[in-house]
């Protein structure tokens, strides 16, 4: 039998009674932009989140970019991004007519850390994004502490790290803002595409919520010139019944990767390190390899899908095509290797991913 690298399917038939409910409680109620469900999830998430507001957008890019936009970035300033990362964290800085200017991960837990970042800052940054890729978070309190020495935002984007802990907390407040992503193969996936921003600045979230609705928080009345960037109601429902399960899901997770973790013993892989200070959530498990296509194909040969997060960095996409190397970016977009990994992935499946690494000759 084969092994789907995510299976979506599952996850809504394992809770298929209260997604349907949910759906025709919305259907039913005939509000259908905002109202009582959105607000309802963005008070569950933001508690959820360990934060003071959430605000419900459209999707993870508007997250990023209508936070970047609340906290007044714009043409002329620049922003820390990782060099590698999903093309979303570009965009958003780029959309506010910003400059992204790239950091290079520590390629054994994909982050990027403080003394990178300071070695990057210029009189014209004026904030900071570090990316929890894969679901491990970055290591917070260095970056927070630079970006108070200098003056900068902090944004985080955990779109992949929905419920994982730094020093015991969860992300959603430890920065000045965080922006998540809802798609639906997140650990808090949505039926379609959704975000949100969480905070403990009230101000900022006021900001972000004109932003989302027209410029507009009273019918009407436009204090701003916003966009149209608002979570659906039906999304909510289902982000509300997904919610009160994603931390059994995320503990499944967990024990996925410690499993590959603990009996992948192929030497031609490098496996992530975890930071003392986290608690990952294992979004995606990467490994990586020089000899990625025989592995990819040794495994698909056996039913085994895997995917590869990402195969082209950012720098070198045709949207920016920069004249500059990076070759931390570089090399892990040729190198790493995403393994099936999800809250429905039988433990034998995880098994014979691990039996199918180890008994290759790579």
């Amino acid at each position: 039998m084969s092994i789907p690298f995510l299976d979506l399917k599952a996850a809504y038939l394992s809770l298929k009674e209260q997604i349907d409910a949910a759906v025709a409680r919305v259907l039913d109620s005939g509000w259908y932009i905002l109202g009582p469900e959105v607000e309802a999830f963005e008070s569950e998430f933001a508690e959820y989140c360990q934060a003071k507001e959430a605000v419900g957008v459209a999707d993870g890019l508007s997250a990023l970019h209508l936070a970047l936009q609340a906290m007044d970035i714009g043409p002329g300033d620049e922003v820390i991004v990782p060099s590698n990362t999903f093309i979303a964290t570009w965009l958003a800085v780029s959309q506010c007519g910003a400059t992204p200017v790239p950091v290079e991960p520590n390629p054994l837990t994909f982050n990027i850390e403080a003394p990178q970042i300071q070695a990057a800052l210029t009189p014209r940054t004026k904030a900071i994004i570090p990316v929890h890729l894969y679901g491990q978070p970055a290591d917070l309190d260095p970056i927070l502490a630079l970006a108070r020495q200098h003056d900068l935002w902090v944004l985080e984007d955990a779109a992949q790290a929905h419920g994982a802990k730094y020093k015991g907390a969860r992300i959603g407040g430890h920065g000045d803002a965080v922006a998540w992503s809802f798609y639906p193969g997140k650990n808090l996936g949505a039926m379609g595409d959704g975000g949100a921003v969480t905070t403990n600045d009230t101000e900022l979230a006021m900001r972000i919520r004109e932003l989302r609705n027209y410029g507009s928080t009273e019918k009407y009345v436009h204090r701003v010139q916003g966009y149209n960037c608002r979570l659906d109601p039906l999304q909510a429902a289902v982000l509300r019944v997904k919610l009160a399960h994603l931390d059994p899901w995320n503990a499944r997770r967990q024990s996925i990767a410690q499993q590959y973790l603990a009996h992948i013993k192929a030497p031609s892989f490098t496996l992530p390190s975890v930071l003392p200070e986290v608690e990952p959530v294992w979004h995606l498990f990467v490994v990586q390899t020089a000899q990625r296509s025989a592995v990819q194909q040794h495994l698909q040969q056996q039913g085994i899908s895997t995917l590869i997060h990402y195969p082209t960095p950012p720098h070198l996409q045709e949207a920016y095509r920069l004249n500059m190397r990076l070759p931390v970016a570089e090399r892990m977009a040729a190198e790493v290797l995403s393994l099936p990994m999800g809250p429905h992935l039988p433990a034998e499946d995880a098994l014979r991913v691990i039996e199918a690494l180890n008994s290759a000759n790579f």
